[in-house]
């Protein structure tokens, strides 16, 4: 494949990608205003599952062609940058207030959740199609349960909250969160192939490149939305945003991707396991000390993160 049709796929795809998940998040929102959930819902499962979008479709293309490395890598890979690369860069801009509950229960959940992602990929070579179904129905129940809790409050949700700015009409909203879809499809078929093409010159590991490049790239709805809800001081949609992302790559992208095709793990390294667990420790960590993580926790947070890309790219390769 010639390098411009390289750069192309790879910048196209990620165009695409990003304009699509932001069409799936506008039209999605838009929708769900008439549920009237809280805006820390919102963050931890639409907004979340929204811009998890690119990385459900990259995972799912990849384990249909037969790269589990870079499906399985996109999920770890994103999962550390969502923590150390988006939530850093964003905490830089404007330090995050943290709600209790935030603390008490959502993160300790990521934190399960990525422990037992953690302890299935450590015994288990192979994430068949059972442990996927598993892992859909811990989502199930996971967002059911939010909701439910969420409705039970009875509080009331504007569309300010949410970031969708007003109402829109509900046909557009639908017309936007379809559209946005079939660019998250077009736009993940596109930045596969570069990518992969892409490792194959560089001459590295299709894993590396899931952790690093896929990773990055698929995250970057993640990080416009988290960094604009911190600019916003919207603590609620720019932290829940990044733990209800960490839990959906893990419950829902797997779970979806493993299904597809079953998923071998004898890839992954106890290193890039260990960065993913840590990353999530770290955020419990930074959120509880005055409940508001600081810039120069940020600081703290990107630095890791860069010094382990740095590590993947250059020391092993």
């Amino acid at each position: 494949m010639d390098t411009l049709y390289i750069v192309f796929y790879l910048v196209i795809g990620l165009v695409l990608l990003v304009g699509g998940a932001e069409g799936l998040i506008r039209g999605g929102s838009s929708l769900a205003l008439s549920f009237g959930v809280s805006p820390l819902i919102i963050g931890l499962t639409l907004v979340a599952f929204g811009t998890s979008s690119p990385e459900l479709v990259v995972s799912i293309k990849a384990a249909v062609e037969g790269n589990a490395d870079i499906s399985l890598g996109n999920v770890i890979g994103s999962n550390i940058a969502n923590i150390g690369l988006i939530l850093g860069i964003a905490v830089l801009i404007q330090p995050v207030a943290v709600r209790l509950q935030i603390v008490k229960k959502e993160i300790p959940i990521m934190i399960g959740f990525t422990l037992l992602f953690f302890v299935v990929l450590l015994l288990i070579n192979v994430i068949n199609i059972f442990i996927g179904i598993f892992f859909l129905l811990l989502l199930l129940i996971y967002t059911s349960y939010g909701i439910y809790i969420s409705r039970k409050e009875e509080k009331s949700v504007s569309a300010e909250e949410m970031h969708v700015g007003k109402r829109l009409n509900t046909w557009l909203a639908l017309l936007l969160a379809l559209g946005g879809l079939a660019f998250l499809a077009f736009g993940a078929d596109l930045f596969l192939k570069g990518a992969v093409e892409l490792a194959k010159r560089m001459g590295v590991s299709d894993i590396v490149i899931g952790l690093t490049i896929v990773a990055v790239g698929t995250s970057l709805p993640e990080l416009f939305t988290t960094v604009y809800a911190a600019i916003k001081k919207e603590a609620d949609i720019a932290l829940g945003n990044v733990v209800g992302s960490n839990i959906f790559n893990i419950l829902g992208i797997i779970g979806v991707a493993s299904v597809v095709n079953p998923i071998q793990t004898s890839s992954i390294k106890l290193i890039d396991l260990s960065m993913m667990l840590i990353f999530s420790i770290a955020v419990f960590v930074v959120s509880k000390t005055g409940l508001k993580i600081q810039r120069t926790e940020g600081i703290i947070l990107l630095s890791v993160y860069l010094a382990y890309v740095y590590y993947l790219i250059i020391i092993t390769n």
